[in-house]
C-alpha cells in the first residue's frame, strides 16, 4: 500500500509540473478596404480542444501584436476582432517556433449576413468605452458582479463597495443602460449574479443630456453598464437564500427578475443580523441633511455612520436589517422609456463604546474619557422615476422625480469625565437622551435639450427642485458637575420639539455655440439657484409643579429663516480634435446670505457677496492604452449660518459655541492631474494621480479652553492651509503556463495636509503626512485552488510649529490572505484572514487581533442549488480598537462588535434568460 501511495504522489507530481514550453506569436492586423493599421483590435488565443482562453492582447497604433507565454497545449485558435469588422480566426499547431503571421486583413462587417457568431473576445476597445466579455475571467461559484469586476484589470473593489477604475471612483452603474435600484451601486454589484452578464462597459459619467448632444463628460468618475444580450433578455431569473446559526444569528434573501427585452421588472427582499446593511448610506444623509456626514465600516463588520453630530440607522455595534425593493423599466411607445423603483430598509442596532483622548493645550495636556451606550432604529422609504422622452432626433426631455420618508429612534446614555495631567477631576457629566425624528422630502429633476444643426449647437434647459421637512422630538435629562476654583452644577430636564424645513430649486441654461466645425465651441451658461431653510427648535424645561414640560427655555430655543440665493454667470470654450479635449470656463458669482430670527432680532443678518470662479481641464489620449488628464478649478466657499450668526450655543455645557459676523467666503484653489496606462501585450497596468488643494480665508474653529477645561469656540479665517496626495497602482499578470498563473498588485498613496489652528488663542501651523504603502498577490491554478495574500502599511507623522507640542509617529499593519480550494468539482472552500496590528494604542485596548472567516459550500441540483457552512470569526478575536490623532488630540476608542458564530444555509438560483440554439426573426444564433 505504501508503495502505492508513493507511485500515484509521483505520477500526480509528473503530471501537475509537466514541463510547459513557450509559445510566440505575432503579426499585424490591417483593413482590407485601404490596408492601414487598426489600432486597439483585440487578438485572443483559444485552446482549439475546447475553446478555452489562453492569452489574449489588443494591437498597438501600427496593429502590431505579440502573444507570449508557456503552455503544454499545442494546437490553438487565435481569433481577431474589431468594431465594424469580420472577426478572423485561424487554427494553429505550435511546433516550439516563433509564429509571424505577417499581415492580417480585416473585412468590413455585413450587418444583413445571416449568422451572427456571438463574440468570444475578452477585452473590445470603443471610442470612449472599455468593454470586457465576462465569460472570460474566472471568478468563484455562484459569483456575483461584485466578484467578477474584482478580477478585471485595473478595477478596485473595496470592503464597502467602492468601485475605482485605474484611481478613478465609479459613481453609476447602469443594466442594459438603464437604472437599477436608484442610485445605490452595491445593490446591483452584489445581486446580479455572473452568469446572467454578458458584458462589462466601462466609460465616463455623463448625464443623459450630455449623451444626447455628445458632450464630454463634465467629470472624472466612470459608469459602469451591464449589458445582457438581446437573445438572452427574455425570461426569468433569481436567487433565494437562508441561513441559521448559533448565537441566534440568521439571514435570508431573495430577488426575483423577469426580463422581456425592454420590459423589466425585478424585486427583491431580505434581513439579516450580522450586520449587512440593507440601505443605501447616500438615501439616508440625504433625508437627514444639513450637517457633516461620516461612515465608516471597520473590519469586523461593525458599521458607524453619523449626520450633523447625531447617530442615524445601524449605528455602531451589532445590526438587524430588513429591506424589500421593487423596480420597472420599460418602454412606452417608440420616445418615451420609463423606469421607477421603490426601496424600504429597516434596521436596529445597539451598541456600547469607550473612549480616551489625550487634548493636547500649548501649555500642558488633559485627558477625557467616556462610556456610552445606545440603541437606534430606523426605517426609510425611498421612491425613484424617471422618463426619458425622445421627441425626435432634436430634442430630448428628462423627468426624475422621487420620494422619499424617513423615521428614526435613538436611546442614549453617556458618562463622561475630564482630568488634568496629575489625574486630578476637573469636571464629569451625566446624559440620557431619547430622539424622535421624522424626515420627508420630494425632488426633481428636470431637462430639456433642442439641437441645432449637425455641428453640435445646441440650447439645454435644466431644473431641480427639492423639499424636505424634518421634524424631531428631543427629551434630555442631563447633569454637569464642575469643579475648582467656581465649582457649577448644571442640570438640565428638558424636551425640544424640532423643526426644519428647507425648499430650493437651481436653474442652468446653456447654449452652445460651434466656431469651428465640430472642434472648437463656446457654451454661454447661466446658473441661478435659491435655498431658503426654515429652523424652529422649542425647548421646554420641566415644571415641578404642573409635572410637565411647560417652561420655555429661550437660550437654547432657535426660530428663523435663513435664505441663500446665488447667480452665476459663466462663458466655457470647448476644444476637441482627435486624441486632445480641452476646456476654460469663467464666471461671476453674486451671493446674497440673508437671516431673520425671530427670537433675536438683533441677530439678523444680510451679506452679499461677489466672488469669480474658474475651471479648466485638459485631456490627452497618447493611445487606447495611455492617457493624461488635467484639472484645475477656483471656487467661493461662503461660511455657513452657524459660523456667521453671534448666537450663542449652550446646548453643550461642556462646549459653548458662538458665530462671527466678519468670516469673508474662502478661496479654494485646486488641482488634479492623471496618468493612465494598461499594457494588454505584457498584461501589465500602472495608474498615478497627484492632486492638491490650497484654501485662503479659510474658516476654522477657534477654542479656548480654561481652568476647569470648559471650551468656548468661536470662527476665524486663517490662511496658507493646503493639502497634496500622489497615489500609484500597479498590476501585472504573468502566465506561468496555461493553467499557473500569478496576478501581481502594488500600490503607494501619500498624503499630506498643512492645516493652521488656534489653541487657547495660540496660533500654530500642524503638518500631517500619511504614507500608505500596499502589495497584493494572487496564484490560480485553474480549477484547483487560487490564494491571494495581501499587506496594508502605514505610516503617520504629526509635526507641530510650537515647541508647546511634541511630534507624534505612529505604524499600523494590515495583513490578509484570501484562499479559494476547489476540489473536488462540487466543493468549494473559501478562507478570509485578517491581521491588524496598531501598537500605538492605549494600554487597556487591544492592540492586534486575527480575523478569520472561512465557507464550505457543496453544489447540488445541477449546480442551482449550494449548501454552504459558514464560520464568522473563527478565532474569536474580532475587535474594533483603533486610534484617531489630529492636532488637538490622540484618541482612542472601541466599541461593540460582531462575535463568533457559525452558520449553515442553503441558497437556489434559476434562470430561463435565452436558451442554446434559440432561433428568432430568422438569424441563427450560434453559441459559443
Amino acid at each position: 500500500m505504501k508503495n502505492l501511495i508513493t507511485c500515484i504522489v509521483l505520477l500526480c507530481t509528473v503530471a501537475i509540473f509537466a514541463q510547459s514550453k513557450p509559445y510566440q506569436i505575432s503579426g499585424t492586423i490591417v483593413s482590407e478596404t485601404d490596408n492601414t493599421p487598426l489600432e486597439s483590435a483585440t487578438v485572443y488565443l483559444e485552446r482549439a480542444k475546447d475553446s478555452t482562453l489562453v492569452t489574449y492582447t489588443i494591437t498597438d497604433e501600427n496593429g502590431h501584436f505579440k502573444l507570449e507565454g508557456k503552455s503544454s497545449w499545442k494546437k490553438f485558435r487565435i481569433n481577431v476582432s474589431f468594431i465594424g469588422s469580420k472577426t478572423y480566426s485561424k487554427l494553429i499547431n505550435y511546433q516550439n517556433t516563433p509564429i509571424n503571421l505577417q499581415t492580417i486583413k480585416l473585412a468590413d462587417a455585413n450587418l444583413l449576413d445571416e449568422v451572427l457568431i456571438k463574440s468570444r473576445s475578452p477585452i473590445t476597445i470603443k471610442k470612449d468605452t472599455l468593454e470586457f466579455n465576462v465569460s472570460s475571467f474566472k471568478t468563484k461559484k455562484d459569483a456575483n458582479v461584485e466578484d467578477v469586476l474584482k478580477e478585471l484589470p485595473g478595477v478596485e473593489v473595496d470592503e464597502n463597495g467602492k468601485i475605482t477604475v485605474n484611481g478613478k471612483e465609479v459613481s453609476k452603474i447602469l443594466v442594459n443602460g438603464k437604472p437599477f435600484f436608484g442610485d445605490d451601486p452595491t445593490i446591483t454589484t452584489r445581486s446580479l449574479t455572473k452568469d446572467i452578464i454578458e458584458k462589462i462597459q466601462i466609460t465616463d459619467t455623463k448625464t443623459k443630456s450630455q449623451a444626447f448632444t455628445g458632450e464630454e463628460s463634465t467629470g472624472d468618475d466612470k459608469t459602469i453598464n451591464l449589458t445582457i444580450s438581446k437573445e438572452n433578455n427574455k425570461g426569468v431569473f433569481g436567487r433565494v437564500s437562508a441561513g441559521g446559526g448559533t448565537d441566534k444569528r440568521w439571514e435570508g434573501a431573495g430577488m426575483f427578475n423577469y426580463f422581456n427585452n425592454d420590459r423589466r421588472i425585478s424585486v427583491l427582499a431580505g434581513g439579516n443580523n450580522i450586520n449587512s446593511l440593507g440601505f443605501s448610506f447616500g438615501e439616508i444623509e440625504k433625508m437627514f441633511g444639513g450637517g457633516k456626514a461620516s461612515y465608516r465600516m471597520g473590519p469586523g463588520g461593525q458599521v458607524s455612520y453619523s449626520i450633523g453630530g447625531r447617530s442615524f440607522g445601524g449605528g455602531q455595534g451589532v445590526t438587524t436589517s430588513k429591506n424589500t425593493g421593487f423596480n420597472y423599466a420599460d418602454k412606452i411607445g417608440k420616445k418615451i422609456d420609463i423606469s421607477t423603483d421603490y426601496f424600504y430598509s429597516n434596521s436596529n442596532s445597539d451598541d456600547k463604546s469607550s473612549k480616551e483622548r489625550e487634548n493636547i493645550l500649548p501649555d500642558e495636556r488633559y485627558f477625557t474619557r467616556s462610556e456610552s451606550t445606545s440603541s437606534n432604529q430606523s426605517e426609510n422609504h425611498k421612491a425613484n422615476l424617471e422618463f426619458e422622452i425622445n421627441i425626435d432626433t432634436t430634442l430630448y426631455i428628462n423627468i426624475q422625480p422621487s420620494i422619499g420618508y424617513s423615521t428614526n429612534k435613538r436611546e442614549y446614555d453617556e458618562y463622561e469625565n475630564s482630568s488634568d495631567d496629575t489625574s486630578v477631576l476637573t469636571n464629569e457629566s451625566t446624559t440620557e437622551s431619547f430622539v424622535e425624528s421624522t424626515a420627508k422630502s420630494f425632488e426633481n429633476e428636470f431637462s430639456i435639450t433642442k439641437k441645432f444643426g449637425t455641428k453640435g449647437s445646441f440650447l439645454k434647459f435644466e431644473l431641480n427642485n427639492e423639499f424636505r421637512s424634518n421634524t424631531s422630538d428631543d427629551f434630555l435629562n442631563s447633569q454637569t458637575e464642575i469643579y475648582g476654583n467656581t465649582p457649577e452644577t448644571i442640570t438640565r430636564d428638558q424636551y425640544t420639539d424640532g423643526k426644519n424645513d428647507n425648499n430650493s430649486f437651481d436653474t442652468e441654461l446653456t447654449y452652445r455655440i460651434p466656431i469651428i466645425g465640430k472642434e472648437f465651441y463656446i457654451d454661454l451658461q447661466h446658473e441661478y439657484s435659491r435655498d431658503k431653510n426654515e429652523n424652529i427648535k422649542s425647548t421646554y424645561d420641566f415644571n415641578d409643579t404642573a409635572q410637565d414640560f411647560t417652561d420655555f427655555n429661550t437660550d437654547l430655543s432657535t426660530n428663523y429663516e435663513y435664505l441663500n440665493k446665488t447667480s452665476d454667470q459663466g462663458v466655457r470654450l470647448n476644444y476637441r480634435k482627435d486624441k486632445i479635449y480641452f476646456n476654460l470656463r469663467g464666471s461671476h458669482v453674486y451671493r446674497v446670505l440673508e437671516n431673520k430670527d425671530v427670537l433675536r432680532p438683533e441677530l439678523d443678518l444680510k451679506r452679499n457677496f461677489n466672488t469669480f470662479s474658474a475651471s479648466s481641464r485638459f485631456r490627452y489620449q497618447f493611445s487606447s492604452k495611455k492617457s493624461f488628464g488635467f484639472r484645475y478649478s477656483l471656487r467661493s466657499r461662503v461660511p455657513q449660518l452657524s459660523q456667521l450668526q453671534p448666537f450663542t450655543d449652550i446646548s453643550n455645557p461642556l462646549n459653548i459655541r458662538i458665530g462671527n459676523p466678519n468670516l469673508v467666503p474662502s478661496n479654494e484653489h485646486s488641482i488634479n492631474m492623471n496618468f493612465n496606462s494598461f499594457d494588454f501585450q505584457k498584461g501589465s497596468g500602472f495608474y498615478s494621480y497627484l492632486w492638491s488643494g490650497l484654501t485662503n480665508n479659510q474658516v476654522i474653529a477657534k477654542t479656548t479652553i480654561d481652568e476647569n477645561f470648559l471650551r468656548s469656540t468661536t470662527y476665524a479665517n486663517v490662511n496658507g492651509t493646503y493639502q497634496l496626495g500622489i497615489g500609484s497602482g500597479f498590476n501585472k499578470s504573468i502566465k506561468i503556463d496555461s493553467v499557473k498563473t500569478i496576478k501581481l498588485r502594488l500600490g503607494l498613496n501619500v498624503n499630506t495636509n498643512k492645516n493652521i489652528n488656534f489653541n487657547n488663542d495660540v496660533k500654530y501651523a500642524s503638518k500631517n503626512t500619511t504614507i500608505t504603502p500596499n502589495m497584493s498577490l494572487t496564484f490560480e491554478w485553474k480549477d484547483l485552488f487560487e490564494i491571494r495574500p495581501n499587506y496594508r502599511l502605514s505610516f503617520a507623522n504629526n509635526t507641530f510649529d510650537i515647541d508647546q507640542f511634541n511630534d507624534t509617529k505612529f505604524v499600523t499593519h494590515w495583513l490578509g490572505i484570501e484562499t479559494t480550494t476547489t476540489i473536488p468539482k462540487q466543493l468549494e472552500w473559501n478562507n478570509n484572514i485578517t491581521y491588524t496590528y496598531n501598537p500605538n494604542i492605549a494600554d487597556g485596548f487591544q492592540k492586534s487581533a486575527w480575523f478569520w472567516n472561512s465557507t464550505v459550500s457543496y453544489s447540488i441540483m445541477k449546480d442551482k442549488g449550494m449548501i454552504s457552512l459558514k464560520a464568522y470569526d473563527l478565532l474569536n478575536q474580532n475587535t474594533n480598537a483603533r486610534r484617531v490623532t489630529n492636532e488637538n488630540y490622540i484618541e482612542d476608542s472601541q466599541s461593540t462588535v460582531l462575535q463568533q458564530y457559525f452558520m449553515i444555509g442553503f441558497s437556489y438560483k434559476f434562470n430561463t434568460l435565452g436558451k442554446a440554439g434559440e432561433v428568432r426573426k430568422g438569424r441563427r444564433f450560434r453559441r459559443f
